[in-house]
């Protein structure tokens, strides 16, 4: 089993901590609003009080330069197993795109906001992914499912998103 934790800092004192260890798999990401280290590991993690998530699905490598979305998207209790469920099921159209680099799809050990991170060699590859009709047609066909019966309801809140730069 795969684990991801994020921590969040100020830049300089999570860079020592990601060069302190080079043996682990951390990337370094910023933005505006300043920086966090996301630790993937299949046992414990370095940081002190980390996020802490299970990897759902992964695919491509998470390096040291890329632009990053993270997708922010709180799931009740009950709409857990829908949302794991279509994110299983998914197209994997998103790995074809040019400039797609990497995805995660995080489930949070103690909290009920899942993350998809997605990472792209530039924030124009992303766009031109958002713009596409591969992203549509991912995003339509799940809320084109059939109601035979009332379904449960999935997201506690809206969702929101942040951006980053990796940076080594």
């Amino acid at each position: 089993m795969m684990y991801a934790y994020i921590t969040a800092g100020t830049y300089d004192f999570l860079k020592a901590m990601k060069e302190k260890n080079p043996q682990e798999k951390i990337a370094m990401m910023e933005n505006e609003d300043g920086a966090l280290l996301l630790h993937e590991s299949n046992g414990e993690t370095i940081f002190k009080e980390p996020r802490e998530y299970e990897i759902l699905d992964s695919a491509g490598t998470i390096g040291e330069t890329g632009f990053v979305v993270m997708n922010n998207i709180p799931v009740t209790d009950e709409g857990r197993p829908i949302f794991e469920y279509r994110f299983k099921d998914r197209s994997k159209q998103v790995e074809n795109q040019p400039g797609f680099l990497a995805i995660r799809v995080l489930r949070p050990l103690s909290s009920n906001t899942y993350i998809v991170i997605t990472v792209w060699e530039t924030e124009t590859a992303f766009t031109q992914w958002k713009n596409s009709t591969s992203f549509k047609g991912a995003h339509n066909n799940q809320q084109e499912a059939t109601v035979v019966e009332p379904q449960p309801k999935i997201f506690a809140s809206t969702s929101y998103t942040k951006k980053y730069t990796l940076s080594e």
